[in-house]
């Protein structure tokens, strides 16, 4: 009986791992910021070792690559 009772048990799991779903993939809600988009941010300490943080968004310049011939 007890033969018979393991053999059914794997013959049940591995039917159920046959019928896995989907796999879910992770998307990010919030999309990323632009490459000109940067944030300057100030902190300052307080009581027990902890910080203030304030962050502010900026327009980075557009880094220039020159390149020459030599």
């Amino acid at each position: 009986m007890r033969r018979l009772t393991l053999a059914v048990a794997l013959v049940l799991s591995a039917s159920a791992g046959a019928c896995a779903p989907k796999p879910i993939v992770a998307r990010d809600p919030v999309p990323a910021p632009e490459p000109t988009l940067g944030y300057e941010c100030t902190s300052r300490s307080t009581v027990l070792n902890a910080y203030h943080t304030n962050c502010e968004p900026i327009l980075q310049e557009r880094s220039v690559v020159v390149r020459a011939k030599g």
